[in-house]
């Protein structure tokens, strides 16, 4: 791993279909690893809409398997092409009745290192998402992978801290947070949450949000997707609040040791005094 890694994420508008949002994904990945970038990182259920300003039995039609899925299958095939490191989220169906929202990482020489599943479902008006999905069952796995150990947290797992601490335990460098977030319900947390969770956990943190509405309902996805360091600073330019928009950052990982060295938290944890936080 050196230190210093390219990174890249996505935030795009909904096409209208699965086939044509992946096309676009593709030519995303080409044009980051054009770049240099070496890992990239989608938006929640990137190659749907956000069905879940709904309930509806037909949006179960938008699941698949994962790893054999269709999706990650092509995704994979991606991978070996452009060299990258991918995050891949999507609606997985494990078996009839079982269905998660889930994040595949692939490495760059496209070998499926496992799955992230969604823990903290939320069920409030334009995010029915308790309707499609069971709370996650697979714990914070972190991936080593080609550029460092990577890790996922999926949108309303971002207001609880409990999970991005598993992850900067686990040693995770970088922390994708593949969303699906709407200005009129918490668009002022969104440059607050990630920002303090990359500094009380010291890693780099890329928040990544849909763009513009969707046919489903009134959702208003605003962007501004961002790497974060871990000083808590934005590394380049927040990206558009209207726009699709490829961001690729240098990140340097060498940070991470500077940091965790200068400011101590982990060495200050009390994990002896914790037991009262997870009772019922």
């Amino acid at each position: 791993m050196t230190d210093v890694v390219r990174a890249a994420l996505v935030q795009a508008t909904w096409t209208g279909d699965t086939e044509s949002m992946i096309a676009k994904h593709e030519q995303h990945a080409r044009e980051a690893a054009r770049q240099g970038a070496k890992v990239i990182g989608f938006q929640e259920v990137f190659n749907a809409p956000y069905f879940c300003q709904v309930q509806d039995a037909e949006h179960y039609k938008w699941a698949e398997s994962v790893p054999d899925g269709p999706t990650v299958r092509r995704m994979q095939d991606l991978a070996r092409e452009t060299g990258m490191v991918i995050v891949v989220p999507v609606f997985e169906k494990e078996q009839s009745g079982f269905y998660f929202n889930t994040a595949a990482v692939i490495d760059a020489d496209g070998s499926y290192l496992g799955k992230y599943r969604k823990h903290h479902i939320p069920q409030v008006k334009g995010f029915w998402e308790k309707f499609y999905f069971k709370p996650g069952n697979l714990g914070w796995p972190v991936f080593d992978t080609a550029v460092g150990k990577v890790g996922v947290y999926i949108c309303y797992d971002r207001h609880f801290p409990e999970g991005w601490r598993a992850l900067g335990l686990a040693g995770a460098h970088l922390v994708y947070n593949p969303s699906a977030t709407h200005r009129g319900l918490s668009s002022y947390l969104w440059q607050l949450e990630q920002p303090a969770a990359a500094v009380a956990n010291e890693y780099f943190v890329a928040a990544i949000n849909r763009v513009g509405q969707e046919e489903y309902g009134d959702n208003d996805f605003y962007g501004t997707s961002y790497f974060v360091d871990p000083r808590g600073q934005f590394v380049g330019d927040v990206a558009s609040d209207k726009e699709e928009e490829l961001v690729v950052r240098d990140l340097d990982f060498g940070m991470i040791d500077e940091v965790r060295e200068q400011w101590a938290f982990y060495r200050d944890r009390r994990p002896d005094a914790y037991d009262g936080l997870v009772q019922p």
